[in-house]
């Protein structure tokens, strides 16, 4: 784990969070990300059994594109009924074939997703306790411009080749479908631009557990600073 300088970015009204977005002075808001296949899910869940409280985007944009939810009405309504399998489900595989195979059309996707998933990360931190470490895994902070939304950005990293070998040899994709899902997400460089801390996932789990650990205690620590700031306020 290192530490770099964070680079500002500004973030549009039209993002997940509202511009006019007031948060609690008393917790500490993590921005956790990293490239598909960088291993961010197994950082997130370190940070959990620490004591973090995680809200996954991942998890919540499968909940809002769910049978019954507007939000698939929405993509139904944006790519048409083949984009769902016999059962009324979504049909990921097909829907991600169409949308990284154009930036348009993973524009649009996004439109309709992206507020519904800042809408209920909104609620989930609200009901958060005072001192809370808040760990947003969120895959597409760079993309978005969604840096200067937290207290802190932390990027998993990983060399573009280990990304590949996971997605083909973990994921079953072929190599072309693993490219266009790097290619359509930002650049290595875009993503350590951005990052307060950098979290090197290239190793061994052994050695990124030594990491998490490092990271969760450097965590807690500026929580207590921001408690006791907000105490003296």
């Amino acid at each position: 784990m290192r530490r770099v300088p964070a680079v500002g970015v500004s973030w549009p009204a039209d993002a997940c969070w509202p511009a006019d977005a007031r948060w609690a002075a008393d917790m500490l808001r993590v921005g956790l990300t990293g490239g598909i296949g960088a291993g961010k899910s197994e950082v997130s869940r370190r940070l959990g059994a620490q004591g973090a409280v995680v809200i996954d985007a991942d998890l919540i944009a499968r909940e809002v594109v769910a049978p019954g939810m507007d939000g698939l009405a929405a993509v139904i309504e944006a790519f048409g009924a083949d984009v769902l399998g016999p059962e009324g489900s979504l049909d990921r595989v097909r829907l991600g074939d169409i949308v990284f195979a154009d930036k348009q059309k993973l524009a649009t996707l996004n439109s309709i997703v992206h507020p519904r998933v800042g809408a209920r990360m909104r609620e989930l931190e609200e009901a958060a306790g005072p001192g809370s470490v808040i760990v947003h895994d969120v895959p597409l902070i760079a993309e978005n411009g969604l840096a200067s939304a937290y207290d802190l950005v932390v990027v998993v990293d990983v060399p573009p080749r280990i990304q590949l070998d996971r997605l083909v040899r973990l994921r079953d994709m072929t190599r072309e479908q693993a490219q266009a899902r790097m290619t359509a997400q930002a650049s290595r460089e875009q993503r350590l631009s951005i990052a307060d801390i950098v979290v090197d996932n290239s190793g061994s789990l052994a050695e990124l557990d030594r990491q998490a650990g490092e990271l969760w205690s450097e965590l807690r620590r500026r929580a207590l600073i921001a408690s006791a700031d907000e105490a003296k306020a």
